[in-house]
């Protein structure tokens, strides 16, 4: 069952957006997510807004979606430029999902296009594709990185087939070195994401999945938690007792291997569940979501955040169809943000940030939890004298109760 949106408060049909979302909008970048609901499959532990079937009516189907999807960029641009933001190039863009690369990459290739059209698009600018290893040809992936596309994360998640199996993926272990190949041959970066404590995973099992992953010589390399999400299949098993329920403790000794095997290999954390290679190889997309940028959200279900203006959109296809087609905004809803929500928001996202949050941007009581925070061993001293709450390795494992401590 996909996820369950907030209800927000309506949001206006023509997509304009309110005086606050203007204000200080110069100094903050602006980015572009672009969500495509298709899989082939749907995987067992998943509850994103993802859709199988192939035609699912209208402009919703996989053959119409490119085109539906240009329709919210050019609302998007009208509704921009009517709300009075200033004009700003596009700093990244990222193509999530589902898996985008089921639609052909003329049709990727195109929706980037008309981004580019209407919005520009900065020198250097990230420029990312999600992928699954089994949906990309050699010539899929040239096509892309010809078309502007900079980047490509591959959804690898293990090297273990039973592992594989638990977690409904259909790709075989060996097709993601072969794919990590065709991008670096097509001159894209190569981004591959893992998960751990996947009910069955052994440490050894998890291991050998950090290490042929590190063997294919990635740029970057994110490692999450499986998360078992009520009303997906894999929670259904649980609950039934066909698999074994997942345990914190199994994920904290293998955040700590996989932190160790990365190190090793010269990788640096620069947020709790991502590595890089150099700062530079860090997403810059996501980078921009946890420092609070700007980005507009175009497809079923995604979300918009602009100036402390938070939207989402319906989550059908069909019904994401029909509303560009009757020429009004997809949003289901919104919030406005107020100021203690933003607060809340910023030292959240920055906690989790190697960069961290300065110090002295906190409450009164906040900067009394540092003192207690070193003595614990959750922040790093050296940091926290020179002002920045910075995470350890032992804050990382426990980063919710760092925000909890520093927000109390």
């Amino acid at each position: 069952m996909p996820s369950i949106l907030p209800e927000g408060e309506p949001a206006p049909a023509d997509g304009l957006l309110p005086a606050q979302a203007a204000e200080g909008a110069s100094s903050r970048a602006f980015g572009l997510y672009a969500h495509i609901p298709f899989c082939a499959v749907r995987c067992g532990y998943c509850d994103f807004n993802t859709y199988t079937a192939l035609e699912l009516g209208g402009g919703a189907s996989q053959a119409a979606y490119a085109g539906t999807a240009e329709r919210e960029i050019e609302l998007a641009a009208r509704a921009i430029r009517a709300s009075g933001l200033p004009e700003r190039p596009l700093s990244t863009v990222f193509f999530g999902g589902g898996t985008p690369t089921l639609l052909p990459a003329g049709e990727l290739a195109g929706m980037l296009r008309a981004a580019i059209e209407r919005w520009g698009l900065v020198p250097g600018a990230e420029v990312t594709t999600e992928a699954n290893p089994d949906s990309v040809t050699p010539e899929s992936l040239q096509e892309l990185a010809e078309s502007g596309f900079t980047r490509v994360s591959f959804g690898m998640q293990s090297v273990v087939p039973h592992v594989l199996k638990v977690l409904d993926r259909t790709h075989q272990p060996e097709r993601v070195p072969q794919a990590v190949q065709w991008a670096r041959d097509a001159g894209l970066a190569v981004s591959v994401d893992l998960i751990y404590g996947t009910p069955g995973e052994s440490m050894s099992d998890w291991r050998a999945s950090v290490e042929a992953a590190l063997s294919y010589q990635p740029d970057h390399v994110s490692a999450y938690a499986l998360i078992v999400e009520e009303g997906t299949k894999l929670a259904g098993q649980i609950r039934r007792g066909q698999v074994p329920a997942v345990d914190d403790d199994d994920h904290a000794d293998k955040y700590l291997v996989a932190d160790e095997l990365l190190g090793q290999a010269g990788f640096q954390w620069y947020e709790v569940s991502n590595w890089a290679r150099t700062p530079q190889d860090a997403c810059q997309h996501n980078l921009a979501y946890w420092r609070g940028d700007d980005w507009w959200g175009i497809g079923p279900g995604a979300h918009s955040h602009i100036g402390g203006v938070r939207w989402w959109n319906v989550k059908h296809p069909i019904a994401y169809a029909q509303r560009l087609e009757a020429g009004e905004s997809p949003a289901a809803a919104r919030e406005i943000l107020d100021v203690p929500t933003q607060e809340l928001e910023r030292v959240m996202l920055a906690v989790r940030l190697a960069d961290g949050l300065r110090i002295e941007s906190l409450s009164a009581a906040g900067r009394q939890a540092i003192a207690s925070l070193i003595a614990e061993g959750l922040i790093e001293p050296k940091e926290a004298f020179r002002g920045t709450l910075v995470l350890t390795l032992q804050g990382r494992l426990l980063a919710d109760a760092v925000v909890r401590r520093v927000l109390d």
